[in-house]
């Protein structure tokens, strides 16, 4: 026996390492480093992070099956979907046991990394299992019944164009994009959708049209309506492999006067625009 497994089963604990592979139709194949003696039932424990304040309410469990030695393996089935936000992942080595945060070991994200999908798929699925800042494995699931997925985006002087594809819905006459200000005085602005058929279409934001007196920085959330009438679809950026897009993808700064403008996405990786004092130098 190696010293590694000694330790696991009479001296210290060794801590649960979880491997994750991302397969066709958003299967997870988890295996979990866990030295356990083969009678041992240990389980998989999926729980949905609450908001700030609020207790653990939803939960996901699987039975861990005996893999190769000191290895545990289980499936999470596409179906059913996981509600979305972000899953921590923990091992429970029998009923009533303290639950142990996994370590995050390699992921398989390679099904994820072409995105695109299916554009008559809906309800629109996804689940990115990522390394948390503080080490702990962890699954960003998304699931919207409509979806408006952002591809390229091209920040050139005063404006942005982005180029999007529509799910669980098609545009008609009437579509629009419109981009939503945050807070209380929730003012909308609108720019024209140009379609390429009925669902891939693309839209330039002027900046200055973003542009408001008051000294605070802005916020505009970008939507599309797909048809007159029809309810708004956020746009965002879902279909890859990156579980947290804010600090990856970074756009070019646009100055007007004495502000800055620039597209960025979301801690949910949905697109919005910042409209923010410059600061002095």
């Amino acid at each position: 026996m190696s010293g590694r497994e000694g330790e696991g089963m009479n001296g210290p604990a060794e801590k649960p390492l979880g491997e994750v592979s991302v397969q066709e139709g958003g299967r997870l194949l988890v295996r979990v480093r866990l030295p356990l003696p083969a009678t041992a039932r240990p389980r998989l424990l999926l729980r949905l992070r609450p908001k700030k304040g609020k207790p653990e309410v939803t939960g996901r469990s699987l039975d861990l099956e005996p893999a190769e030695q000191g290895w545990w393996r289980a499936v999470l089935e596409a179906d059913p979907a996981l509600e979305e936000g972000r899953w921590d992942a923990y091992v429970v080595g029998a009923p009533g046991a303290d639950r142990a945060p996994l370590l995050p070991g390699p992921r398989d994200l390679r099904t994820l990394v072409s995105g695109g999908g299916d554009v008559s798929a809906a309800p629109v699925t996804v689940r990115v299992p990522y390394a948390t800042k503080d080490g702990r494995l962890a699954v960003r699931a998304w699931r919207r019944a409509t979806h408006a997925e952002a591809g390229r985006i091209v920040v050139a002087g005063d404006s942005m164009t982005v180029a999007a594809r529509l799910f669980g819905a098609r545009l008609g006459d009437g579509a629009a994009v419109a981009l939503s200000r945050r807070g209380r005085d929730a003012a909308v602005r609108q720019a024209d959708v140009r379609a390429e058929g009925d669902q891939d279409f693309s839209f330039t934001v002027g900046y200055k049209d973003l542009l408001v007196d008051g000294g605070g920085p802005v916020v505009w959330d970008v939507f599309v309506r797909p048809a007159a009438g029809a309810a708004r679809i956020r746009v965002a950026r879902l279909l890859d492999d990156i579980a947290d897009r804010k600090t990856v993808f970074v756009y070019p700064v646009a100055t007007l006067g004495e502000v800055s403008v620039r597209p960025y996405y979301t801690l949910d990786n949905d697109l919005s625009v910042e409209v923010a004092p410059l600061r002095p130098r």
